[in-house]
């Protein structure tokens, strides 16, 4: 059953509380430790359940194509490969019939591997030495067992309740044999396979797509079949026989992927998880940035409607690092939103100097209004945040509140490193802005006489000789000429 996240609709859900009946996806819990598939809840901080990729992965309907390319990756292609020529160049005497004998048993193996690789979530193929090396060959046993089993399940109906009773357990046994092949691949017990009650509960728990899986398993039979029987009667033995283990075994893999897959699709019905793990690698949980908790658990809380929460996170975040820029971007759009000009006026500077740094004018044109109304009269006491401000606002042509923020700045700061530049930008604000020429003059001549030792006292002169021409205030030109 597909679930989305509730806070990221159409994103969907990797975790879900039971207390709290909440779903969450991987943006909700980037503290989350998948590998070990632990997670706490954000509401209620109980432990929740690991969905795997059940919420997101594609339907098997969706997909045959890749399931008719699995076989040709390069590790199946080669235990095939291994599996049908091998036996066509071994000798005719018991040493032949014992390769033969091996290389089906790695065959079904590989098989077999290929039903629990798919169903952990790999997409890829697993690799050769699965099919040659390690345990697992007791699976074939197991699955003539189940074979037998089955075989003395029909026969005992046949003998308690005659031909109907027989046709209704041979239909039961072929309808459930790929529910029996899941159930023995994933937990490699014959008791399992064979339980009608465990197998019933499978395919009701999957449901209409089992029976949809079922009729393309028939159809792949059915292909396979006439495949073989085609390269039998067309061509040389020689040929005919490795091109039909070969067609045998690649639609063979193919019907166990699908398998595997079906299980992997169906993994929350069937109480199990697991994820895609062909296509990203794992994030070391030391490497996680700890602050995405935060900003996760900012974001549920807007979506709740939490403001009053979010306002105090963020002012708690910004006792302990006073200057993050990400806490003072954070806290000012919340302060926006909800127009809340007292604790605005509360946390200005940071917010101006956060803005200046963005050399966002329009934004401090605002703010500057906003404290203007909280506060009549309101003058900043910062003679460099003074500057920076209005700098920003003389960049983005907001010429009145530029001359406001810088009224009576020498009044205000009269040992101020900033005074020569402040004023500058005064006289280039009236000059270049509003054409008041006369006043400009009026500035750059205050600091040519107050500021001597000001490194910007040189440039007066060049700037009222541009003043006296009515030339824009620019200062003096570059020059690229090395002096003697």
């Amino acid at each position: 059953m597909k679930h989305d996240c509730h806070y990221h609709p159409g994103e969907p859900a990797k975790w879900h509380c039971g207390e709290c009946q909440m779903h969450y996806c991987t943006r909700c819990m980037p503290d989350a430790d998948i590998r070990r598939r632990q997670a706490l809840c954000p509401r209620c901080s109980k432990a929740m359940r690991y969905l795997g990729a059940a919420t997101e992965v594609v339907p098997f309907w969706n997909r045959l194509g890749a399931f008719f390319r699995y076989p040709f990756h390069s590790d199946p292609l080669m235990v095939i490969a291994i599996c049908t020529l091998v036996p066509v160049i071994a000798p005719a005497n018991l040493i032949g019939i014992l390769i033969w004998l091996v290389l089906a048993l790695a065959l079904f193996k590989y098989t077999y591997a290929v039903i629990n690789h798919t169903a952990e979530g790999h997409l890829k193929p697993p690799s050769v030495s699965v099919a040659f090396t390690g345990s697992g060959f007791s699976i074939v046993i197991l699955q003539l067992l189940v074979f037998i089993l089955m075989g003395g399940l029909v026969g005992a109906a046949a003998m308690l309740g005659g031909p109907l009773l027989m046709m209704l357990a041979l239909a039961f046994v072929v309808l459930a044999l790929p529910a029996s092949i899941m159930v023995l691949a994933m937990e490699r017990s014959v008791g399992a396979a064979v339980n009608p009650m465990n197998l019933a509960v499978l395919i009701s728990r999957i449901g209409t797509p089992y029976f949809l899986l079922y009729g393309y398993l028939i159809l792949l039979t059915l292909a396979s079949g006439v495949a073989q029987d085609f390269a039998i009667n067309q061509f040389p033995f020689w040929l005919s026989q490795p091109l039909s283990g070969f067609l045998n075994s690649t639609f063979t893999l193919i019907l166990f992927h699908m398998l595997g897959y079906l299980l992997f699709q169906y993994q929350e019905e069937l109480g199990f998880a697991s994820d895609i793990q062909d296509e990203s690698p794992e994030v070391d949980m030391q490497q996680r940035d700890r602050s995405t908790r935060f900003d996760a658990d900012i974001d549920m809380n807007l979506k709740d409607g939490n403001y009053d929460r979010v306002l105090g996170m963020l002012k708690e975040a910004l006792k302990r690092h006073r200057d993050d820029p990400l806490r003072i971007g954070q806290l000012y759009q919340m302060l926006i939103a909800q127009n809340d000009s007292a604790e605005l006026y509360q946390y200005h500077p940071r917010i101006l100097g956060w803005l200046a740094d963005r050399n966002d004018g329009e934004s401090i044109a605002s703010v500057l209004g906003m404290l203007e109304q909280e506060e009549p009269g309101f003058r900043l006491d910062d003679p460099d945040l003074t500057v920076r401000c209005a700098r920003c606002l003389y960049h983005r042509q907001q010429f009145k509140p530029t001359l406001r923020l810088l009224q009576d700045f020498h009044k205000r700061f009269p040992d101020s490193e900033q005074l020569a530049p402040a004023y500058l930008l005064v006289a280039q604000t009236l000059a270049n802005g509003m054409d008041q020429w006369e006043k400009a003059t009026a500035f750059l001549t205050f600091i040519q006489k107050r500021c001597v030792k000001h490194p910007l006292h040189e440039q007066v002169p060049i700037f009222l000789e541009q003043a006296g021409k009515r030339e824009p205030l620019k200062g003096p030109k570059a020059s690229f000429v090395t002096p003697d």
